[in-house]
């Protein structure tokens, strides 16, 4: 990455932390790193990379029931990926280009990622700014 990098913690509900942990995601290994040119999720061992260009919408989503929002997700109904460890409240980023996550390799690709930090208004606001800002 290049330029000034915001970087936004996940916010953890207490109850989920010991399953996730389990899978790796803790508050030192989940975050949304945002850079002038891209932008970079990590949750627990997955991970999204996209540039910033290839984000075409941002949208509030949640609260959400804790068996469709917690841990790592495929949505059946347009394959978007869901790294959630809160219900209170999340982003959705919908991309250009459909971009790997969840499977090695490059195998499956996702139109969007949904990520429940814990300041969503806060990284809308800095994916909303343009480059440079």
């Amino acid at each position: 990455m290049t330029g000034e990098v915001r970087r936004f913690a996940f916010r953890f509900d207490p109850a989920f932390r010991p399953a996730l942990a389990l899978l790796g995601v803790r508050p030192a290994t989940a975050w949304v790193d945002v850079a002038p040119d891209e932008l970079v999720v990590r949750f627990g061992p997955w991970r999204l990379r996209t540039a910033r260009r290839n984000i075409v919408g941002v949208a509030p989503t949640g609260p959400y029931r804790w068996w469709r929002g917690i841990g790592t997700r495929l949505s059946l109904a347009d394959a978007g990926v869901t790294f959630a460890s809160s219900t209170v409240a999340g982003l959705c980023l919908r991309f250009a280009q459909p971009v790997p996550a969840l499977l090695p390799g490059g195998l499956l690709r996702h139109p969007g990622v949904t990520v429940t930090v814990a300041d969503p208004d806060a990284l809308a606001r800095v994916l909303a700014a343009s480059e440079g800002d």
